[in-house]
């Protein structure tokens, strides 16, 4: 199987799942960059699947539909989502044959009901956990998105992050900022900043990057912890407190 990125809008991805000439695809904010690459590649449509409710996630889920009737859509619960067939909660699998097996896992924050899928060794995470980042809170709270990152922090080190935007260069701005001591930091933004001057992505990454360097993941570390504390001028008085301090720091980052 191969996961390709189908660039939408300014900066989102959606992902398509490939394989014996079908493929599924992950939050199609539009359908034309999915049509497109669907009849460039000679592939059908086997299903949708998102992550949550925001536009940008599902904008494209009726127009697919129109042109393949009867495609399944997989999507939370407990957010509205246009065309939705199947209703996930955690725990939940999803069974695509050759295009995977996935497990749903609960990551609300970003949004109230916002899930995540899980197999293959790829997580497909939308809008909670990026390269570098998370999401903001638009809908949930930072406890919520504070368990959620945590609950995709422990899975295996090898798990490819699929995320739904290319934020990464700006986000390890602001991780140098938090963390500018950390060498992984520096590696990985060169890294990223040689992948996006040949225009390519750079993510996927994966859990056991995210762990060396997402400070959303780091908060009990004691350089994080320090830089939260010196940029609120108050001390902080555990992990959930040093998160949502950096989860408004960002917000109004400049760098």
């Amino acid at each position: 199987m191969r996961i390709v990125p189908i660039p939408a809008f300014r900066d989102n991805y959606i992902w398509a799942l490939c394989a014996d000439g079908r493929c599924a695809v992950v939050d199609p904010g539009e359908a034309a960059p999915v049509i497109a690459f669907m009849e460039r590649e000679g592939l059908s449509l086997a299903a949708i699947l998102v992550t949550h409710r925001h536009n940008d996630h599902v904008g494209g889920v009726l127009d697919l539909l129109a042109r393949s009737p009867g495609v399944p859509v997989f999507g939370p619960a407990a957010e509205p989502i246009p065309g939705r067939a199947h209703a996930l909660v955690d725990g939940d699998t999803v069974d695509l044959d050759s295009l995977g097996r996935y497990r749903v896992m609960d990551v609300p924050g970003h949004t109230e009901g916002h899930i995540a899928y899980v197999g293959e060794g790829a997580l497909f995470c939308g809008d909670t956990l990026f390269a570098a980042g998370c999401g903001r809170l638009l809908g949930g709270t930072a406890p919520q998105l504070h368990a959620s990152l945590a609950r995709l922090a422990s899975l295996s080190g090898e798990t490819r992050v699929y995320c739904a935007h290319e934020y990464t260069l700006s986000n390890l701005r602001f991780a140098r900022t938090v963390e500018p001591d950390n060498p992984a930091l520096l590696a990985r933004q060169q890294a990223c900043a040689d992948l996006r001057e040949r225009g390519l992505p750079t993510v996927p990454s994966t859990i056991d990057q995210e762990r060396a360097t997402n400070p959303f993941l780091r908060s009990r570390q004691p350089a994080v912890r320090a830089s939260a504390e010196n940029h609120a001028q108050a001390a902080l008085e555990d992990d959930l407190a040093v998160f949502t301090a950096l989860r408004a720091w960002k917000d109004n980052f400049q760098g």
